[in-house]
Order: structure tokens, then sequence, then C-alpha cells
């Protein structure tokens, strides 16, 4: 396979597409590279020697349609680039599976924004405590900028279902856990039920990305947040999802070379308790119950690395660090019992 011409992409196909779909866009032969770091959907760079986009298209001989929806992407970004919301302006989506230049998958074109990912501690120590600490407090109000989109609006009113929302998401994760079952697991089966007893009353429905933490955003030269990415997992539900999960991520674990990236441990991080408050002020929602949004993103990690896990005694992962995987689980369901008997982890 030539170096232009990465699994998954023919940018040559590609080329002809965007000339058909959008002339005058491209001006010479492409190229394209995969961008690694991503753990699901494939995410490449291309250029024409001048400008540069980004393709994003689902795993290699993937089968589930619904888990890799490019079109559900693709429209959010759409719907959200006219807003004060950071994301790269869309170019094309293709939702033909015969299509050459992503064989077999649909796909979609967007502009390639500059800005850096941090996903560890290490990476965000260079920066200082000052620079890391405002990262942080601009995550929290790009989250507020975020979930203060009217959907409706926007043109998303019908992008989920917010009535239920919490109790489908608690089930649904319930139900992962239990296709992942092979072994004992001390206090899951206690904080998933905690969590069904204390379902908190969601606020109004806005859109909510899903995956929301630092190393899914670009920051520029200035720290300020360039673009939200990863947008997979976004839909219209309860916004203080997105708000448990990034204070679960701002807790350090206390585990030494964990395959788990935080960034929790960099100088100068804000603790749990500011980025909440921060949130608060600037939103103006309720925030009494984000213990059990907490507890609940720790609930829902756990069960994803016992998924995980599960698949490494299997022999179907393919890497290094899943053989520590496991060992992470029993933290996760630790932390999320503890956060919801003695509430929030403030500080």
């Amino acid at each position: 396979m030539s170096p232009d011409h990465p699994p998954g992409l023919d940018p040559d196909r590609l080329r002809e597409l965007l000339d058909r779909e959008r002339p005058g866009l491209v001006h010479g032969p492409l190229s394209g590279r995969l961008i690694e770091g991503g753990r699901s959907n494939l995410t490449y760079a291309v250029t024409d020697g001048a400008t540069r986009w980004v393709v994003r298209r689902p795993p290699l001989g993937h089968v589930l349609a619904t888990a890799h929806d490019m079109r559900r992407e693709h429209r959010v970004i759409s719907a959200l680039h006219p807003t004060a919301v950071p994301v790269p302006r869309p170019v094309l989506l293709c939702e033909d599976p015969e299509n050459q230049a992503a064989p077999g998958a649909p796909f979609y074109v967007m502009e390639f924004v500059e800005g850096t990912p941090y996903r560890t501690a290490e990476q965000l120590a260079p920066l200082g405590p000052e620079r890391t600490r405002a990262a942080l407090l601009g995550l929290v109000d790009t989250l507020v900028e975020l979930h203060a989109v009217d959907p409706v609006t926007v043109g998303l009113g019908d992008f989920g279902r917010p009535e239920g929302f919490l109790d489908r998401q608690l089930r649904r994760w319930g139900k992962q856990l239990d296709a992942s079952r092979n072994r004992e697991l001390a206090g899951i089966d206690e904080l998933h039920a905690a969590l069904g007893r204390r379902l908190p009353h969601s606020p109004a429905p806005a859109v909510v990305h899903g995956d929301y933490r630092l190393d899914n955003v670009l920051l520029g030269e200035d720290d300020r947040i360039t673009a939200i990415l990863d947008w997979e997992m976004s839909t219209l539900g309860d916004p203080l999802t997105d708000l448990g999960l990034l204070v679960m991520y701002s807790v350090p674990l206390g585990l030494p070379d964990s395959p788990v990236s935080t960034t929790a441990t960099a100088p100068g991080h804000p603790a749990p308790a500011e980025l909440i408050e921060r949130y608060a002020a600037r939103s103006g929602r309720d925030v009494s119950a984000v213990s059990w949004y907490t507890a609940f993103a720790w609930f829902k990690l756990a069960v994803i690395l016992e998924g995980i896990h599960y698949r490494y005694t299997l022999g179907q992962t393919v890497g290094a660090g899943f053989d520590r995987i496991g060992d992470l689980v029993p933290v996760f369901i630790e932390h999320g019992l503890t956060t919801l008997k003695h509430g929030s982890e403030e500080g």
C-alpha cells in the first residue's frame, strides 16, 4: 500500500469526487495519511500540497452502522459550525457505500484545524501550571457554550430522545456489562443498582458530546480551543452527563503507568470542585446532583474497560497495554461507589 494511499482511503478517487461535488476546491493530486490515536472511527489527513482536509470513515470491516454513523457526526458539526462552538467546517458527506474513495463505507470530509490534542499529564507539563489551568477552565467554558445552543434553532430538535435519557443510558450500559461478564467484579452490581435508585431529574435537554474531555479537543497556540472533535457519541440529552465525565477525568487515578490516559496530575490542573463551580456559574444550571453524574461516568468507564479486558482474554486485542486494563476496572468501580456515598470528589 502506497503511503499516499493509506488503508481504507483512495486519495485519487477522493479527488475525483471532490472535483465533481466541490469544483475548484482541490488544486492538485491528493495524498493522505492515517492520523493515529483514534479508538473507533478512522481519521485521515489529506492535502493537495497547499490546503489540508480531514476525512472520517468507520473502521475497516465494521458491521454496526449505528455505532459508526458518519451522517450523524457530519450533521452535528454542520449544525454547530455557525454557532460559537468551535468545530471544523464540514466540506462533504458521502453516504454511498459503493463509493471508491473510502471503499465500502460512508465518510465525510471537513476542514483541517490547527491545534494540539493533549492526552497525558506529561504532554501538558511543558505548558506550565498557569497555561494548563487556563486550558482546563477554557474546556469548561466551551462546554457551557455547547450546552447553551438551542437544539431546535440549529436544526437538531430531533437529534435524540431526551425523555427518559438517563434511565435508558443506565440500562444500556448495564446490558453492555452483561455482554462482557466473565469474572466476579465486586461492587459493580451494587453501583449499578444505587445509580438506578438515585436517578436525578434531568434539566432541559441540550446537545451532548458524549465523550467530552481534553484529548477530544484541539488547543491552539494561545491555549484556546480551536475545535471539538470526535462527535460519534453525540446526541440530544442530559447536559450534566458531559460535566460528570469531565469531572471523572479530572480525578487522579493514583496509578503509575496507567494504560488509561489522564491529565489530572498535570501541575496547574484545576481540582474537580473548581471545574464544577465554574460550569455552574457560567451555565446557571443546578449542579447539586453532579456526584450522581460523576459516579455514572465511573460506572460507564468501568463497563467499557471490562469489555476491553474481556476481548483481551479472548485474544481479540492488538497492541500493548491491554494486559493491564483488567486491573483498572475495580479501581473505577470503587471510585464510583465512593463518589455516590460521599458526594462529589471535590478537590
